[in-house]
């Protein structure tokens, strides 16, 4: 086995939506969003006989706490060549990380298993990246009547509700020149909720390297945003990205201005509705709250996703690679960070 600087962007695509899961934060497309905004990406394959067995995308995030690299869900390998193919990219991803003069790598996996190589070492980093908790609907071989019997009651009934309230979903069919609308929406759902959002740049960028679609019962992959109505006026939008039979709901937003029209619930039955009539086999309704556990990010969230039903994935708590000592204090922060929010 080799390990190389990808060059093919279709064989890069044509491996990783092979995949079981296939998050398109390790699409190429996603590497692109962040080129747009000024980031360097990585991107490495290993090849077994000329044949990928495995991709790992990076971005060099140049943060005040220390220079690092950055590994969103990845990287993806063939079950047979994992252990090798992951020893690889973590020495090549730390033979990069010292050239570039970054002080850790960090990687967030999409795996299961935290059956790793001692020796290459990870270290659970003091915060995590992305969601670890997963709360999902397996669509494969199911029926709309399947998927509404498998919600709670009260999740059936808000959406009729919201029918009965006069909310209309549509699919915009410019998401670039509906992105006001979006990150209106976004803006009142951040004061609110009080979390650090992306920025307005990210969002336009995701939907411009992402192909917009106008028509999600027949995309194979792109940027879906959905937009909710309430007597025409805008009160709840998200963008969700299809990928290699995948869903995702990626970005949320709305307004607290009429509560019990509960659109959102809405907005989500229509976004799997479309799900179910283009052939995707998973609706990834991404992180959520652990069980029990209160004071957490996703806390506020869970009792909305899960009430559509799915099954939960638990996936590797993110993992740093120390390159430089200077690791060490953006360490002692971001554990003083973790202990202020209490979790």
């Amino acid at each position: 086995m080799r390990i190389i600087e990808a060059q093919n962007r279709a064989e890069w695509e044509n491996f990783l939506q092979s995949q079981e899961w296939s998050p398109f934060l390790q699409s190429w497309n996603m590497g692109e969003v962040y080129e747009s905004l000024g980031q360097e990406v990585i991107r490495l394959e290993v090849r077994d006989e000329g044949e990928i067995v495995g991709v790992c995308q990076g971005v060099v995030v140049p943060a005040r706490r220390g220079k690092h690299i950055a590994v969103q869900y990845g990287p993806l390998t063939v079950v047979r060549d994992q252990c090798s193919a992951i020893r690889m990219f973590v020495e090549e991803l730390k033979r990069i990380a010292v050239e570039k003069k970054c002080v850790f790598v960090r990687m967030s996996p999409f795996w299961i298993n935290d059956d790793l190589p001692k020796e290459l070492g990870f270290r659970d980093a003091p915060l995590h990246m992305l969601a670890e908790h997963i709360w999902y609907l397996n669509l494969d071989g199911k029926t709309e009547e399947e998927i509404l019997a498998g919600m709670r009651k009260n999740t059936r009934n808000l959406i009729r509700r919201s029918e009965r309230e006069g909310v209309i979903v549509e699919v915009s069919d410019d998401p670039v020149r509906d992105m006001d609308i979006f990150l209106k929406l976004h803006e009142e759902t951040r004061k609110r909720h009080k979390f650090v959002p992306y920025s307005d740049k990210f969002f336009e960028a995701q939907v411009d390297k992402f192909k917009a679609i106008s028509d999600p019962r027949s995309a194979v992959s792109g940027a879906v945003m959905y937009i909710a109505r309430l007597n025409g006026e805008p009160v709840s939008a998200s963008i969700h990205m299809t990928y290699g039979g995948e869903t995702s709901y990626h970005h949320g937003a709305s307004t607290s201005k009429y509560p019990k029209c509960y659109a959102s619930y809405l907005l989500q039955w229509t976004a799997i509705r479309d799900a179910l009539k283009r052939g995707d086999k998973i609706f990834n309704f991404w992180g959520v709250s652990p069980e029990g556990v209160k004071k957490h990010p996703f806390a506020g969230v869970r009792t909305f996703k899960t009430g559509f039903g799915g099954e939960l994935l638990e996936l590797v708590h993110c993992k740093d690679i120390a390159v430089s000592k200077k690791y060490w204090l953006n360490f002692a922060i971001e554990n003083l960070r973790k202990w202020r929010r209490g979790f």
